[in-house]
């Protein structure tokens, strides 16, 4: 740094201390990390008063809750203490280039009784509201769900003022019956009855409490984790903002009541702006004849009055109701997301589609039992994760091309399915629900945009009415009994991918199938290697991880 004599050799030295922590703060950009340890048991408790087996987390139901920021990465533990195998699956939860994380059969063989895995997740540029859930069999139906709140950076604003406190609310349908005794029903060839109730947050009616004082705003974020109905949300007496669904900021409107569908999560803001008494937080099913109620307590902390009479009603069967209220869920063009640019930066109206591909949704019988099919296929687990097949190129496992891109119209078949996507195409999805019941469809690994909903048959002129504008965003959407939602989505996660039916009886027998999406680059650029840890089963057993003994 030249010649540095008296007061010039201090302030030299100065300046290169300065500058080798700037160089050491700026080359350690590893993101910050979270550790946690589950321990998934059965334990006994009564959500609906009833006594009966539920799967617990570190002997907790709903699980712990995950809060972490965006890129941050989280390490999990999880040690299955269970007399059967088990898996979770991160519901919304991106995994970008990493479907090795993501909790389904479909890339992950199950943790074996008295065995543990550990999940190592990144939680790159989301935000948002989400939940995980036990994606084997019918543990869904049996709890071992929790919530997963990404909040945004310190450096990223968010268009609301901070709210006095975060609640999340997980609501539900739930069965009295054993979830093995639930698997038993489906294995038979049956349906599963009406559910028995509902329940928020592990409870049934009143059996959940949320404090707040009066005067100050709350965030609620609520998901359906409930296996076969959507529901209806409110809060006697109270306006609900929605500010957020799934990882998305919203236009923030004003509703009475908000409909959350099968696997759907949303945010709220609510205002404690009543008098001092305690309120009734209400969930009940939507599209049933009969209908479920169940209730949480809004307590103010100078409550002067506990809740008393019926709950509020809410909607019950309007379908064109809660067709229009979808319809005004939109984007927020100028708030930020994960990253500081605008979410109405990336002009998704004006990139041009690569494909269609139609998804048409049908219930069928099959050598005698009941069985659920997209596009006449019902799918079969193979004996292998079809990730892990195609890493080891595994032949008879699976075959590209194993359902078709569009309706056929020909009868229901039996066939694990996985239909083969070209990396970074930009393709619009229509999913086609012709019967008489609302659907539920996700898709793992992705965010898309909800372009266009509506009754009757798609047809190509359906183009015409679609959003190019500002539609929401999210990883969830629902359609309409004997009508049609299209997204736009552009693939850009290397992996593969669970596209099914969150009705769980449904995705169970067959409503559902796999999206691979490949790069021919074998680049880490692209999606990182197999892990060190990654189980093995099927026809993968015996076979070498490349660095597994590194």
């Amino acid at each position: 740094m030249g010649d540095c004599r008296g007061d010039r050799l201090r302030a030299c030295c100065f300046i290169t201390i300065l500058v080798m922590l700037l160089v050491c703060c700026c080359t350690n950009g590893e993101d910050p990390y979270r550790f946690y340890t589950w321990n998934v048991t059965y334990g006994d408790i009564y959500p609906l008063g009833v006594k009966q087996q539920v799967i617990l987390i570190n002997g907790q139901f709903p699980g712990p809750q995950i809060e972490t920021v965006t890129n941050e990465n989280l390490i999990i533990n999880v040690f299955n203490s269970l007399d059967q195998p088990f898996l979770i699956s991160w519901n919304g939860v991106q995994q970008r280039r990493n479907s090795w994380q993501d909790g389904v059969y479909g890339t992950n063989c199950p943790i074996p009784p008295g065995r543990n895995f550990t999940y190592t997740l990144q939680v790159k540029d989301q935000i948002g509201s989400y939940f995980y859930f036990p994606s084997l069999a019918l543990h869904k139906a049996a709890g071992g769900y929790g919530g997963f709140r990404i909040l945004s950076r310190s450096v990223v604003p968010v268009p609301f003022p901070p709210p006095a406190a975060d609640y999340t609310i997980l609501a539900g349908d739930w069965y009295n019956k054993n979830h093995n005794d639930l698997k038993a029903i489906l294995d038979s060839g049956h349906d599963l009855p009406f559910p028995d109730g509902l329940i928020i947050n592990g409870r049934g009616a009143n059996g959940y409490t949320f404090t707040v004082d009066q005067g100050k705003t709350y965030r609620f974020r609520i998901s359906n984790v409930g296996i076969t109905t959507s529901i209806n949300f409110r809060i006697q007496g109270h306006k609900l903002l929605l500010v957020e669904v799934e990882g998305t900021h919203t236009l923030q409107n004003t509703y009475d009541s908000l409909d959350i569908h099968l696997g759907q999560s949303l945010s709220v803001l609510v205002t404690a702006d009543q008098p001092a008494r305690d309120y009734y937080i209400v969930a009940s099913t939507r599209f049933t004849s009969q209908v479920l109620v169940t209730t949480a307590i809004l307590h103010y902390s100078n409550s002067a009055a506990a809740v008393s009479g019926p709950p509020p009603g809410g909607p019950t069967t309007q379908i064109d109701w809660s067709l229009e209220q979808a319809r005004s869920i939109r984007l927020n063009l100028t708030a930020s997301a994960a990253r500081p640019n605008p979410q109405g930066s990336y002009h998704y109206g004006l990139v041009k589609t690569t494909r269609t591909i139609g998804l048409a949704s049908s219930a069928a019988v099959i050598n005698g039992k009941q069985r659920y099919a997209v596009n006449g296929v019902s799918f079969i687990p193979a004996d292998t994760p079809l990730k892990l097949a195609d890493y080891f190129k595994t032949s008879g496992v699976f075959s590209l091309g194993s359902i078709p891109d569009a309706p056929t119209g020909g009868g229901a078949y039996l066939k694990t399915s996985v239909m083969a996507a070209d990396y970074r195409g930009y393709v619009e999805i229509v999913f086609e629900n012709p019967e008489d019941t609302v659907q539920s469809w996700h898709i793992d690994g992705y965010s898309f945009f909800v372009v266009g909903m509506d009754r009757g048959q798609w047809t190509p002129a359906s183009r015409l009415g679609y959003n190019l504008r500002d539609a929401i965003a999210r990883c969830t959407v629902q359609v309409y009994p004997k009508s049609w939602s299209a997204v736009y989505i552009a693939l850009d996660n290397v992996g593969m991918w669970n596209v099914r039916s969150e009705n769980w009886v449904r995705q169970y027998l067959g409503q559902q199938f796999y999206l691979r999406i490949f790069s021919t680059a074998n680049s880490w650029r692209d999606e990182y290697p197999i892990p060190r840890n990654a189980l093995v089963c099927g026809q993968a057993l015996g076979r070498r991880k490349p660095n597994e003994n590194l």
